[in-house]
């Protein structure tokens, strides 16, 4: 069967994806949403003690399974603080740059279910007033939220239910360009997982059957360090990240091919598996760039350190000003959701 790739179906499911907030640590309503499409598609599949699923389609082979993964939590904050000034001082979830959300608008996540707006802001924004606004440190000593309630003191925030520990999402804002373009929030790693969601639906609905036994494991953990590590099925062999492609100078990964990456921060991929990615790319007359990302880890990585004995590759969707208002292009995601299908279809190195 060729390969037919559904660009309004992609961008739909996306575009719900993104918008369902999920900093690392808060992710029960997406995973039950990801939960519900497996049912519908009669996928088996299973949820682990830290929240992930992995969804299993058996193949010709039982012996020797694959596995690939791509991560549903985000970048994010908590409430560190509630200031005396009824505002929030914020701690990171994930690693991003504080000015890359400053001027966002969030929602605070309380414990008693109320979801509160508010802003992200420096505390010394007005020039009217500080003089030195422009110059002074992003940092978590300046950033703060100003709630969109009543509240001019601690106390009065703390009757509305906030407190410290509750979660802090960005809005997504979300946008399908006539060009193409996909601007959003949390393309890291939400892009993939819409990709696997695709095919996992592409290989139910058109009975494909599978060389090899293949997991699918959306993880909800991938920003702190240690999404995909753990629960990984003795007879896999093959692990295979589905994250994004890093752009910027020195790069070759762009917003219009699949990225495939050869290195990162935790040394070099499984070169064999690296290189029949790169052979089914080029066999399949597939939009690709090889890449080194020196300061990034996947799940594949995170799988390597704690001594799963697997092959582990990386590939993904070239993402823009990561970590930050992301931007993506259909072509890149069109790309990596060819090389998966071929993937996925090909024989075992």
């Amino acid at each position: 069967m060729s390969f037919t790739f559904n660009k309004e179906e992609t961008v739909s499911l996306l575009k719900q994806l993104v918008e369902i907030p999920s900093p690392s640590g808060y992710t029960k309503e997406i995973m039950d949403f990801m939960e519900n499409i497996l049912l519908d598609l009669q996928v088996s599949f299973k949820r682990t003690n830290k929240g992930a699923l992995i969804a299993t389609i058996k193949g010709e082979n039982d012996v020797t399974h694959r596995l690939l993964t791509a991560h549903t939590d985000t970048l994010g904050a908590m409430v560190k603080e509630v200031k005396a000034s009824g505002r929030l001082k914020l701690t990171m979830v994930g690693g991003f740059n504080w000015n890359a959300v400053e001027g966002e608008y969030c929602t605070i996540h309380t414990a008693n279910g109320k979801k509160i707006r508010g802003t992200i802001l420096m505390h010394q924004t007005t020039v009217h007033v500080y003089k030195n606004a422009s110059g002074l440190a992003r940092d978590e000593q300046n950033i703060e939220v100003r709630v969109d309630e009543k509240v001019t003191n601690a106390e009065g925030t703390r009757f509305l239910g906030i407190e410290v520990g509750d979660f802090v999402s960005f809005d997504p804002r979300f946008e399908e360009t006539e060009t193409g373009f996909i601007k959003s929030r949390h393309l890291d790693d939400k892009a993939s997982t819409t990709l696997l969601l695709q095919l996992i639906k592409t290989i139910k609905e058109n009975k494909i059957l599978l060389p090899n036994t293949t997991h699918f494991y959306i993880s909800n953990n991938e920003e702190i360090g240690y999404g995909g590590n753990s629960n990984v099925p003795e007879q896999v062999m093959e692990y295979i990240a589905v994250d994004m492609g890093a752009i910027g100078d020195g790069q070759t990964s762009d917003e219009y091919t699949v990225s495939i990456c050869a290195k990162d921060s935790s040394g070099p991929y499984h070169y064999e598996l690296t290189r029949q990615l790169v052979e089914l790319a080029k066999k399949e007359n597939i939009d690709y760039k090889l890449d080194i990302y020196p300061f990034y880890g996947s799940d594949a990585s995170a799988a390597i350190r704690a001594g799963y004995d697997v092959k582990h590759g990386l590939f993904g969707p070239g993402i823009e000003a990561s970590h930050a208002y992301e931007r993506t292009h259909i072509d890149s995601l069109e790309q990596t959701a060819k090389l998966l299908y071929a993937y996925v279809n090909s024989k075992m190195v």
